[in-house]
């Protein structure tokens, strides 16, 4: 109820049409591991932004590569850095690594922007970001899109979980003057916030820890709905089990360093912000207690069913329908509705989304042992890495869009 109250207030978008002029520049940074196949296309994307070409440049992390991803980037025309370190793997590590040689830098930038190596990048995507940093915000999240939206029933899911989050979730708490939450990739932090708060984001969700971090110490995440980045989704269950694990590892290990003192921000500063905030961090928990409530649902459901088709028969034959029962339905069909009216609403409505929703609760509940699986394993923070192969350009995706 409480996610589907706040869901309200991302129906109404309004689309910028004022131009507002570039003024911030970027760093746009790329973090790679063994990505040859697809690092190309990301890097062309990214120089071939509307954007003013002198006010950013591209950086690419090749950390621990050992195929050719940095020769691939290089060709491209990105600015490569090669890492080495066997002790400190993971995407954190390496952009805190990128993060202080931008500091040491003779050019100064306003901000960075993170992207992985699968990524393709809208053409407008900086002139969102400067737009939302200009009003004052330190950080803002991008929208997130799929590259790969119905290559498989997995991709399907995926994707309409992410425009359903988009949607209901990140524009909603923008609305709200919540904060947002950082997924990862798509994102650009100004360097000034960085060098006050420092990064140390390089568990396995290192955009959760950072985003608690901000949050902690008074700071919004922003968001840029129309500043959009597609990424490729896992193509099988396998694939996906094991990307979700690693997630709900990262959320049990930052929700168990940062919950109480998010909520303790929350009571003793009366700071709605920290307590939303909190409420996500322990999604694994909340996963568990979704998934018991739905087996316990079905379960009920199962052994009342001869006791229900018995009310129905009669409530036809007598007519006798209340008008708690008339509202229930018509709650019902609404609520079945919601979803592909906000699909609707960002032209993402067609058969084959409205059939991804029809199998989205068969993927919904494998978050339940996954979510155990996460808790359990919260301590192990080896980084697993999903490899990207599904290589297309930028223009050949908005052409499919």
């Amino acid at each position: 109820m409480y996610y589907l109250i706040i869901s309200l207030f991302g129906i109404i978008r309004r689309k910028h049409k004022e131009k507002v002029v570039p003024q911030k520049s970027f760093a746009l940074i790329v973090a790679a591991h063994n990505e040859e196949s697809v690092i190309k296309e990301v890097v062309n994307s990214l120089y071939n932004l509307d954007y003013p070409k002198d006010l950013y440049d591209v950086f690419v992390i090749a950390d621990n590569c050992t195929d050719n991803t940095a020769d691939v980037a290089e060709k491209a025309g990105a600015n490569v850095y090669r890492r080495y370190d066997k002790n400190k793997r993971g995407k954190g590590f390496a952009l805190e690594w990128m993060f202080n040689k931008i500091f040491k830098m003779d050019k100064k930038y306003d901000a960075v922007a993170i992207f992985d190596a699968d990524n393709l990048v809208a053409k407008d995507f900086l002139n969102e970001m400067n737009r939302e940093l200009l009003k004052g915000y330190k950080v803002v999240q991008g929208y997130l899109d799929s590259k790969n939206p119905f290559d498989t029933w997995i991709t399907a899911c995926y994707s309409a979980s992410f425009w359903t989050s988009n949607r209901m979730i990140q524009l909603a708490r923008n609305k709200l003057g919540l904060s947002n939450q950082l997924g990862g990739t798509g994102f650009c932090v100004e360097v000034e916030i960085l060098r006050e708060l420092g990064w140390g984001a390089t568990c396995l969700t290192e955009d959760l820890e950072f985003t608690c971090k901000l949050v902690l110490n008074g700071y919004k995440v922003g968001w840029a709905h129309e500043a959009v980045i597609y990424d490729e989704k896992p193509l099988t269950l396998a694939q996906s089990w094991n990307q979700r694990k690693r997630w709900m590892q990262g959320f049990a290990d930052v929700s168990s360093r940062y919950f109480f003192k998010l909520m303790k921000r929350a009571f003793t500063k009366f700071d709605f912000v920290a307590f939303d905030c909190a409420l996500y961090s322990i999604q694994p928990i909340m996963n568990i207690l979704i998934g018991l409530s739905t087996i316990i649902t079905v379960v009920s459901y199962c052994m009342s069913t001869p006791q229900f088709i018995t009310n129905a028969v009669n409530v036809i034959k007598n007519g006798n329908i209340s008008f708690t029962l008339a509202g229930v339905s018509v709650l019902s069909v609404l609520l079945i509705l919601y979803t592909p009216f906000l699909f609707y609403l960002d032209k993402k409505l067609n058969i084959k989304s409205i059939l991804s929703l029809i199998i989205l609760p068969v993927f919904t509940l494998t978050w339940f042992p996954i979510s155990i699986q996460g808790i359990l394993n919260k301590n192990d923070v080896e980084w697993s890495h999903t490899k990207h192969t599904r290589s297309m350009s930028i223009d050949e995706l908005e052409k499919v869009n």
